[in-house]
């Protein structure tokens, strides 16, 4: 796979776990395809992925968040004190209200899913975004946006259902610490995000990657690193059959995302976790708990994982 190859990076969400499995994967990207993902095109990132392709747009490399998952003593200090940091495994009890109730009409219009139309039935959220704001303003050193200005984080707009890719052409302006506030903003967990006098919810309402927003840049290659999609299912007990319902919905968005792009041209490495990550995930994927282990079986699934997904994408 040539150097000169125009290859785009698109990371879903996934919470704080999804996080950690992402960082093993981008490693094996990285290693398999000999590249560095912050070269990419554009870097698109939703939710957790939006933190990731922050750091990404800013220098920092996949080596760099790598070494603060796992606690060395020489990380960057921002990373390693962003990591430290969590909102907790369970959302604080809500406020009353549905401020994603613009999305119930979207799904009656077919605007969006109604999986997505279901999401806006949760409650105003009152968890505190202040660890992503600051975040965000510690990547900019300064300044408004990352100096590199191929870094898009989707959030959905809570009127109309839209997505809206953040630091895109045409996006409104925003600062870096509320994008990715806002495409964090997950319904019934984080309240809205207002930026140029509209409110964002989560991204990931509508899909868990917005891969399709990359397909008119007529790219090469699309790497899509995707935490809560898992191609053809994966067994579950308990609790966890609950998330395989929503891991459906976000697998079969993906799966029309990836068909648009391949109809376009683009060749798609599509990543994703299998049956062995799931079951040390669980199925609270933002039970840092569990992030060493996820991190450990990640690194040792992802090798695997990537060179089948490289073969699938010059297969297909």
């Amino acid at each position: 796979m040539a150097g000169s190859r125009r290859r785009g990076l698109v990371i879903g969400c996934g919470g704080t776990l999804g996080f950690a499995w992402t960082v093993a994967a981008l490693a094996a990207v990285e290693e398999q395809l000999d590249w560095d993902a912050r070269t990419a095109e554009v870097l698109v990132g939703t939710s957790a992925g939006a933190e990731i392709v922050s750091a990404l747009g800013s220098g920092r490399s996949v080596t760099d968040l790598l070494a603060a998952l796992r606690g060395r003593s020489d990380a960057d200090p921002q990373l390693l004190r962003h990591v430290a940091t969590h909102p907790g495994a369970l959302p604080p009890v809500p406020w009353p209200g549905l401020p994603g109730a613009g999305l119930m009409a979207a799904a009656a219009r077919g605007r969006v899913s109604v999986g997505s139309g279901l999401l806006g039935l949760l409650p105003r959220g009152r968890g505190d975004a202040r660890w992503l704001r600051a975040f965000g303003a510690a990547l900019a050193d300064g300044h408004t946006w990352l100096a590199s200005s191929r870094t898009w984080l989707v959030a959905t707009d809570t009127r109309s259902g839209g997505r809206v890719a953040f630091g895109s052409p045409g996006a409104p302006a925003a600062d870096i610490g509320s994008a990715i506030a806002a495409s964090w903003a997950i319904p019934g967990w984080f309240p809205p995000v207002r930026i140029d006098g509209r409110a964002y919810l989560d991204g990931g309402m509508v899909s868990p990657t917005s891969a399709d927003l990359v397909a008119p840049l007529g790219l090469d290659e699309v790497v899509i690193v995707a935490p809560m999609a898992t191609s053809g299912g994966a067994p579950a007990t308990g609790l966890s059959r609950l998330e395989r319902v929503g891991r459906r919905w976000m697998t079969r968005t993906l799966d029309a995302e990836e068909r648009l792009l391949r109809a376009a041209g683009t060749r798609v490495v599509r990543i994703e976790p299998g049956a062995e990550d799931l079951a040390v995930m669980g199925f609270n994927f933002m039970d840092i708990g569990r992030r060493p282990a996820t991190l450990a079986v990640a690194l040792r699934t992802a090798p695997d994982r990537v060179r089948r997904a490289i073969d699938r994408s010059t297969a297909a």
